[in-house]
């Protein structure tokens, strides 16, 4: 247990003197705590009424630090850390939904379409507290995540809470591997460009730049939708490609974190791909991350008007980082600022038009589809 306890410590030295400004004056006080946290767990080992494992506590402690600072950093175990990178090639399935947590439950950042989880009706917000009727409460982000994984073709059982909702929703998902198209494009009424991006993964931005390029060379839209609803976001250079197709000019983006190298903006070459056309984005609260770059860079040079509910307000950068144990930390080294100088953290972007969602599940159907048609209207009237 000592040798375990010194590791811990000196594990969880590094992290606050990472995370906070100590001073000579403060770190007597500092090194005090130190010395307390190291008996607390000694007296945890000796007394406590059942056998505990040394290395579980550890772990629990030190994701316990973690997880205090944001709903997105976590620490992940030598095994899960593993498991965490494996390329499962298809052996694997999931759900389809991108999760954080907050208040010691699953919360669903967004359900990506036409994956298990967007088909079961889950929804951005919904909060999940029980996996296969296991408790969620007391289990890490990432232990939760691998409850989730399973082969292809299982089912997993969910225990959801949802906010305005009193019942309780029980849901059964079929596990499936998830491929995400990550554009789709079609006109509307002959000369309204639809786009619908569902992720900004690795070649987004190139799959977008064709679709346009094809509606443009076979219709001439006089207009344009894009569509970021239920996009839980990605990579951020793939936000900036983004950004910058609908830009003449400005910035973008701005990062801020501790480290100099964290502190970058980013702008706009010259050269709208849309030639000014009108344009107006979808958004709703399961929009996040990287699509709240994209929409509110584009509200910010007054480019689109934004149309639809607030966005989730993902506003941080998170690295993967290895630790000697074999383990890995997942933790948030920066955030994101608008042109404005806004931050989305926790706040994210509000649209220009509020018109929330009808039906009960999201979905793309141009004759149920509320907030789709309000946007049709506005672009032919």
């Amino acid at each position: 247990m000592k040798k375990i306890l010194r590791k811990f410590l000196f594990f969880i030295s590094a992290i606050i003197l990472l995370t906070t400004n100590i001073s000579a004056k403060d770190s007597k006080d500092f090194y005090k705590k130190i010395d307390l946290f190291g008996e607390v767990l000694e007296k945890i080992k000796k007394e406590y009424v059942d056998e505990i494992d040394d290395s579980e506590v550890i772990d629990a402690a030190i994701n316990g630090v973690l997880q205090s600072l944001d709903p997105y950093s976590a620490y992940m175990n030598p095994e899960l850390f593993k498991s965490m990178q494996t390329d499962t090639k298809g052996e694997f399935g999931g759900l389809g939904i991108e999760v954080g947590m907050e208040a010691g439950v699953i919360k669903v950042i967004s359900p990506i379409d036409d994956t298990p989880a967007s088909k079961a009706g889950i929804k951005a917000g919904d909060y999940i507290v029980k996996i296969n009727d296991e408790q969620v409460q007391g289990k890490t982000l990432m232990e939760a995540v691998k409850l989730m994984r399973g082969p292809v073709g299982s089912k997993i059982y969910l225990t959801i809470r949802r906010k305005g909702v009193k019942e309780i929703i029980n849901k059964t998902i079929t596990r499936e591997v998830i491929e995400i198209k990550s554009v789709e494009s079609k006109m509307i009424k002959k000369k309204i460009g639809y786009l619908r991006l569902k992720s900004f993964n690795n070649n987004s931005s190139a799959q977008l730049f064709e679709e346009i390029k094809k509606i443009e060379k076979k219709s001439k839209a006089t207009s344009y939708i894009l569509d970021l609803r239920n996009n839980p976001g990605g990579l951020l250079t793939q936000a900036i490609n983004v950004a910058d197709f609908f830009l003449d000019d400005g910035e973008i983006l701005s990062t801020k974190g501790r480290r100099f190298i964290e502190n970058r903006r980013f702008f706009a070459k010259k050269g709208d791909k849309l030639n000014g056309k009108p344009l107006i984005v979808l958004i709703n609260n399961g929009s996040a991350s990287a699509s709240e770059i994209v929409a509110g860079a584009l509200k910010d040079h007054k480019r689109a008007i934004l149309l639809g509910e607030s966005t989730y307000g993902k506003g941080s950068v998170q690295s993967i980082i290895p630790l000697t144990d074999g383990g890995g930390m997942r933790l948030t080294i920066s955030k994101y600022y608008l042109p404005s100088g806004k931050s989305i953290s926790e706040v994210g972007v509000t649209p220009d038009i509020l018109i929330e969602e009808k039906s009960v599940d999201f979905q793309i159907d141009s004759n149920s589809d509320n907030q789709l048609n309000y946007a049709v209207k506005l672009l032919t009237t």
